[in-house]
């Protein structure tokens, strides 16, 4: 499943992690908590998913036993599944916080290094 919203995470902290981006720790600190409370609503949402992958009871005949099959599928399993999109809502959440923790932790290194030929002149 193509996602523009992850590979812009990934690429957001690849970038922190090159050294490219740099985030002010105090002015990041909200943003940051703000990830972690959605990360930690989506990984409560991913731990109850499967109790969604229960068949309902739709009769016991054919079309109500390949709908009952179907549901539980759209649940738990395979790549179009509530469990899917909530694991890839998750991997986005992480390669975020990752990304500005990186940028937090860089941020006085660039400052420092972008100084430099200001200080030595």
């Amino acid at each position: 499943m193509g996602n523009s919203s992850a590979a812009d995470a990934n690429a957001f902290k690849a970038a922190a992690a090159a050294g490219q981006v740099g985030i002010d720790p105090d002015a990041a600190q909200t943003v940051l908590n703000k990830i972690r409370t959605g990360k930690d609503a989506v990984e409560a949402l991913l731990s109850g998913a499967g109790t969604l992958a229960q068949p309902p009871k739709l009769g016991d005949n054919p079309v109500g036993n390949a709908m009952a099959a179907k549901f539980v599928q759209r649940a738990d399993g395979g790549n179009d599944s509530y469990a899917s999109a909530l694991q890839n809502l998750l991997d986005q959440y992480t390669a975020a916080e990752e990304g500005i923790v990186t940028a937090m932790s860089r941020y006085h290194e660039i400052d420092q290094a972008a100084a430099d030929p200001f200080r030595n002149a």
